[in-house]
């Protein structure tokens, strides 16, 4: 599997410096250029660097230089940044409470003047943009609308005469059998918290059931709740049987891919982008299919949001020329010629599919019959989607009861909206 760390970048940031050039600290850019620092990450650097090259070729006044890093890498270096303000001039992040941050913090440039200037809400699709918008304010350029399903291994189902679980008495009867042919049922990692969070929150999906879901989602309901005890009881259950890979709790999500792609694990929970990962890694695509997890009597699936995010300290120089660049980088002759460096399709009405990937089409298909909810790790302030991720390793460990996690969650929540 395929890694990119840029270790003295890294080390830079974490004394309060970075490596490259931050907006408000950079060097004098020759004359004429306007220099741009850009974030992103490390599984898109094959992708990057060649877009870079042919946009600078394009634009000779704009410099474009940027630093990769991997998924909670660029989280740690632009909370570290934040604090030393020397964040760059744009940088990768999520939608919701995540790049919530930095809008909240007035760190980020509100784009909604960019969004009427070059007719936004008429290119990017409602959904995208929404996820994109906090507080009133588009908090960033969106890059990709994604949803969530179960990706599974074709062959390893068919082989075990399983079918795809209808219902979740059904999944559950898959991974027992999976379970006992010595096959990992579901592929997950609990180091950062949001791995192991995406099923958990199918499960209370579940069990509560998408009104009620939603109502704990924006804290007008409870999740100390007999539904969220069940979901983290049947998360335990599932901890015990085995249906997750030995030691889950500490390994690394950027490890997930390695068990499906040798066979040693049948599913795993995925986005879109999953039919790009694996054509990087040069498996056979046809191999992998996905369906929706059957949860709560509507099969749901999350969905989340990334987008670009602009310094609030950017020059109206330096905010032309970051604009123009996502510009070029997210076109669709450019997506189309690196597809599967991108979360496709593009968050934009009327995007093409991209060819060469059959899960993406479908599992758009699904979530549009079946409707979405917000990931959690995006629904919830940081603050108290740490609690929960605290609360999913003391469960697998045995420190915690269920009851306890819920009422752990719940007054995490409290002592949010309390203040």
């Amino acid at each position: 599997m395929r890694k990119t760390f840029l270790v003295l970048l890294m080390i830079s940031a974490l004394i309060g410096g970075s490596a490259l050039t931050a907006a408000g600290a950079s060097e004098e850019a020759a004359e004429g250029v306007t220099e741009v620092t850009f974030w992103t990450l490390s599984t898109r650097q094959d992708a990057v660097e060649p877009i870079i090259e042919e946009f600078e070729k394009l634009n000779p006044t704009i410099k474009v230089t940027p630093a990769f890093y991997d998924t909670d890498g660029i989280k740690d270096a632009c909370k570290v940044a934040a604090s030393s303000k020397t964040l760059p001039n744009m940088w990768f992040n999520w939608g919701g409470s995540l790049g919530g941050f930095y809008s909240d913090n007035n760190l980020t440039y509100d784009l909604s003047e960019y969004a009427e200037k070059y007719d936004w809400y008429n290119t990017f699709n409602e959904g995208a943009l929404a996820l994109c918008t906090r507080n009133g304010e588009l908090t960033g350029y969106p890059t990709s609308y994604n949803v969530l399903g179960v990706y599974y291994r074709k062959d390893t189902f068919k082989e075990n005469g399983i079918a795809i679980p209808k219902t979740f008495e059904e999944f559950e009867e898959a991974c027992a059998t999976l379970k006992a042919k010595g096959i990992i049922p579901i592929s997950t990692a609990g180091k950062y918290g949001w791995h192991v969070m995406r099923f958990v929150e199918l499960l209370i999906e579940h069990y509560a059931g998408a009104e009620l879901h939603d109502q704990m989602n924006t804290f007008t309901k409870s999740y100390n709740n007999e539904a969220v005890v069940k979901a983290l009881t049947k998360y335990k259950e599932f901890v015990d049987k085995g249906y997750f890979p030995e030691g889950f709790v500490t390994i690394d999500p950027n490890d997930t891919m390695m068990a499906i792609f040798s066979g040693r694990a049948a599913m795993d929970i995925q986005g879109q982008w999953y039919d790009g990962n694996i054509l990087q890694e040069e498996q056979d695509i046809t191999n992998y299919g996905t369906f929706a997890f059957p949860s709560g009597g509507t099969n749901r699936m999350s969905a989340f949001a990334e987008m670009t995010q602009f310094n609030a300290n950017n020059t109206p120089e330096e905010m032309e020329a970051g604009i123009k660049f996502m510009d070029y980088y997210y076109s669709e002759e450019v997506a189309n010629r690196y597809a599967k460096y991108y979360n496709m399709p593009l968050p934009k009405q009327g995007a093409d599919m991209p060819a060469g990937q059959p899960n993406v089409e479908k599992m758009l298909k699904m979530s549009s019959e079946n409707s979405t909810f917000t990931i959690t790790d995006q629904a919830f302030p940081t603050q108290v989607a740490d609690v929960l991720f605290r609360v999913q390793d003391a469960i697998a460990y045995g420190q915690m009861t269920p009851e306890a996690g819920a009422a752990a969650i719940q007054k995490a929540i409290e002592d949010y909206t309390s203040k």
